[in-house]
């Protein structure tokens, strides 16, 4: 027995010398000492974190603004080091980096950045001997993942400080983006700083371990910006992926937590789960590197592990993206105190303990470049001198992607790829490709051979064969499916036999047109402009008459109005000026959404008549966006950015707990994004039910017809998954999570069948429809057969990997189904359309169900 009680004495003492902690209960004694290696010596007249912050690092959540502070502070200070902003946030923060190298390196920075350019062409002459190696490091990408930034101060320092690292920066530039996530950590430091006592406190209730929602991880819309590396929607994105472009950083150090039971965790990932187009030789320089973070760890007695739990084959992640460029990308994730102090089964968790684990291994990193700098440079041109022979080999030569009707969601991708330094060119001439037109400005083409060869085929390939059957994130991402388009790979350079335009950086979308005098009758334009929404809000928002037409419309120089395209005109109490004001109004939002809009000099036209009855007189939409508890987040932010950022619609983010406390009347159209709404009683259902009977149009996203469903609002059926013990017979234990995991839907890409002729499915120019969905959940078709606008096919499966018996599931089941309520209609959504910002094509289902859920007609709906 004693034995054992000295044993455990023993191990108690360690942790709390670990830890650096008097008591779990107590102030951290913490010095700027406990986390800094041993063996280096500081330059006195580099000022210490404390000197700036006024506390030890780990004593308090940094906040950026004290971040810049410091960093701004070690940029006065040190040779070394070049502050820099790069870019600015949705909050106005900016973003910045510090360069840290020798003064020579610094002197001859913009050589040295134009030397590693040639990294990309094979047939450069380069003494890899002499090229400094650039290792960047990336943190807190998500806001509240604290251990992170707060590290970054002490790389700062260290690389900044540290005398004996001098020679060795004269071989090694270091990049740190000290926040990826600026407004998110600044929103997580305010609240955890906020609820911090001075006598620390563990329990994991604690209100300081409890972030309000929608807490810090997301951006300002509250996206993950780990998932936008690739599709580069969001500024703090496209900031930071210019510079990665600008660099070509040779390792990528991407700061991650994790849950709180955890320990540290370090690349590479589950070797199963790693991307083919991911080079062998990535993973042996990742496993490589290792070895120097194990050492760190076994030095400092921290527990870790690698090897699994996270995967590499999504490359929109920071520790992903570099690995398709020739980079060494490495994901590390600490476990999380997620504020200062928290009780953990490996024992009390202070926060300071969590950021040295993470610093440690910046200088393991360190160690790592320096020991294998040539081996590291040399491995980048030879990837890319592999990707260009590979792409000569590849029969496919070149990709062509547009639509005819939209020119401008081919202009955004076309605009997303050019931002990875990938050539991409413009049609100039119309051409058919295997029976497809492709119009000119409407349509683009990428070759093949050039060096991001493996970046392209990642962008455009479709993959439903799989090694494993367990993804951490997404299993398919085929960009120009999620925009809709029209696409398909070239055998041969088209652009030696077509009329094409190389784009330049920054190049614009191209600005629409008004057709007609300014005494026009009535003006009109079609849907189908993925920016027509914009329009037509702005035009109702100005007081004009807009009405949706549902049959076509034949004009008096031929041209064909599609079913579902806007008819403007004034008011029938317009003042004088009126029209004057509409055709300003009107050659002004054709300019910068891209529409073409018609003038109309008689109502006397062919099909129905301009003053036709069945045109409707649509309602300018009044928004209000379900957000707060049970609330997912990440997607009312996605249709908070989609409404504010691309289509200026202001909407009300009305809080669930405010709901029994709102004027209701206020709106017309109610978004319940998926959730759990576990916290409404009978009481919201019946105000749910008066408001929406009374004409109005209720959208429901996922988890929220499950809700309508439970307080008998409206009845959507759903299939039922087998029970899992009905799926199989005995199993071996080690297989559970395996076997279940690969039954989770977690990211794939689908065919939908659209009906062109519902309200829900104007603008789109063919039934056929791509869309993506991330769960299980799987709707019966409703009883009323036009009650069903959007259905999956009966061979579903377009890109990606999904579990044979879910497939079967989701066969021929609805995907979007329209419920009468009283007056009103309920539209229920089981896919996301808006997932990620990028899935451009299925922006406008939302957006129908937004304008047009009012006229939908009222027999058509179960």
């Amino acid at each position: 027995m004693k034995k054992i009680q000295s044993l455990f004495l023993f191990f108690l003492m360690s942790t709390l010398s670990v830890f650096g902690q008097k008591s779990p209960a107590g102030t951290a004694d913490i010095s700027l000492q406990y986390y800094l290696p041993s063996g280096f010596t500081y330059n006195e007249k580099i000022p210490k974190p404390k000197d700036i912050l006024g506390f030890e690092v780990g004593e308090w959540n940094a906040g950026y603004d004290q971040v810049i502070r410091y960093f701004e502070k070690l940029a006065d200070s040190s040779p070394r080091v070049k502050f820099e902003i790069i870019g600015y946030t949705y909050e106005k923060r900016p973003q910045i980096m510090l360069t840290i190298t020798s003064p020579e390196n610094l002197a001859n920075i913009d050589k040295i950045k134009s030397d590693r350019q040639q990294l990309r062409d094979p047939n450069a002459k380069i003494d890899f001997d002499k090229m400094p190696l650039v290792m960047a490091a990336g943190y807190s990408v998500h806001g509240n993942e604290a251990s992170a930034i707060n590290s970054s101060i002490l790389a700062a320092y260290h690389f900044a400080a540290a005398n004996e690292i001098e020679q060795d920066l004269k071989n090694i530039i270091i990049l740190i983006d000290p926040a990826l996530n600026p407004d998110g950590s600044n929103r997580y430091a305010s609240w955890v700083n906020t609820h911090r006592s001075y006598n620390l406190n563990g329990d994991p209730a604690n209100r300081e371990h409890s972030e309000a929602w929608p807490g810090g991880r997301g951006n300002h819309y509250w996206f993950d910006l780990n998932r936008d590396w690739l599709l580069v929607q969001h500024p703090e994105s496209q900031n930071r992926v210019a510079k990665f472009q600008e660099w070509l950083p040779n390792i990528y150090l991407d700061y991650h937590e994790m849950g709180t039971n955890n320990t540290f965790f370090f690349q590479p990932g589950i070797p199963s789960r790693d991307h083919p187009l991911t080079p062998k030789k990535n993973m042996e320089l990742t496993e490589k590197i290792a070895q120097y973070h194990a050492k760190a760890m076994d030095d400092l007695g921290s527990l870790y592990h690698s090897r699994e739990s996270f995967d590499e084959y999504y490359f929109g992640y920071g520790s992903t993206y570099p690995d398709i460029q020739g980079s060494i990308g490495i994901l590390f994730e600490q476990a999380s105190s997620r504020g200062h102090l928290q009780e953990s089964i490996y024992g009390p968790l202070p926060f300071a303990f969590t950021i040295r684990n993470q610093f440690r291994t910046s200088v393991s990193s360190f160690e790592a470049a320096k020991n294998m700098r040539g081996e590291i440079n040399k491995f980048m041109q030879d990837f890319y001198t592999e990707s260009l022979k590979t792409a000569a080999l590849d029969t496919d030569k070149a990709y062509i992607f547009g639509n005819p009707d939209d020119g401008a969601r081919s202009f955004h991708l076309a605009e997303m790829i050019q931002q990875h330094q990938i050539d991409v060119y413009s049609l100039n001439q119309n051409i058919t490709v295997n029976g497809v037109p492709f119009e000119k400005e409407k349509a683009y083409i990428v070759p093949l051979d050039q060096p991001q060869y493996k970046l392209i085929k990642a962008i455009f390939e479709t993959r439903n064969t799989f090694q494993d059957s367990l993804f951490y994130d997404v299993s398919a991402w085929t960009l120009p499916m999620s925009f809709n388009l029209d696409y398909t790979a070239l055998s041969s350079k088209i652009m030696n036999l077509a009329d094409v335009t190389l784009l330049e950086e920054g190049f614009g979308k191209k600005a629409g047109t008004l057709i007609g005098e300014k005494n026009a009758y009535a003006y009109a334009f079609e849907w189908a402009d993925y920016y027509a929404p914009k329009a037509a809000y702005h035009l109702m928002d100005e007081g004009f008459l807009v009405r949706l037409t549902h049959e076509p419309i034949t004009l008096a120089d031929g041209k064909v109005l599609k079913r579902g395209s806007i008819l403007v005109s004034t008011q029938r109490d317009a003042e004088e000026d009126a029209a004057t004001k509409l055709h300003s109004s009107l050659a002004s939002l054709a300019a910068e959404t891209g529409i073409t809009v018609y003038g109309i000099n008689t109502g006397y036209t062919s099909g129905v008549n301009i003053g036709s009855p069945s045109i409707d007189v649509l309602k300018k939409p009044e928004v209000a966006v379900l957000v707060g508890t049970g609330v997912a987040s990440g997607e009312a932010g996605e249709m908070w950015h989609l409404l504010d950022q691309r289509f200026d619609m202001p909407i009300t983010l009305l809080p669930v707990e405010r709901l029994r406390n709102t004027d209701m009347s206020r709106y017309n159209v109610l978004i319940m994004p998926n959730g759990n709404y576990s916290s409404w009683g009978k009481s919201e259902a019946e105000e749910i039910k008066s408001w929406a009977s009374a004409g109005n149009t209720l959208i429901a996203r996922g988890n929220a017809m499950t809700w309508l469903n439970s307080n008998e609002l409206v009845s959507f059926t759903f299939k039922k998954e087998p029970k899992e013990e009905e799926k199989m017979a005995a199993q071996p234990y080690e297989d559970y999570t395996k076997n279940t995991g690969a039954r989770m839907t977690s990211g794939t890409i689908f065919h939908a069948k659209l009906d062109v002729t519902h309200p829900i499915g104007y603008g789109y120019g063919k039934a056929e429809l791509f869309t993506f969905r991330n769960s299980n959940q799987v709707l019966e078709p409703g009883k009323n057969p036009y009650s069903n606008p959007l259905v999956y096919t009966d061979k579903p499966l377009a890109s990606g990997y999904v579990h044979p018996e879910n497939l079967e599931l989701v066969r021929n089941s609805s995907a979007i189904q329209v419920k009468r309520l009283g007056r009103g209609r309920v539209i229920g959504m089981v896919d996301n359309p808006n997932f990620r910002a990028i899935w451009y094509g299925t922006n406008k289902l939302f957006l129908n169900a937004i304008f047009f859920g009012q006229v939908i007609e009222s027999g058509t709906a179960d």
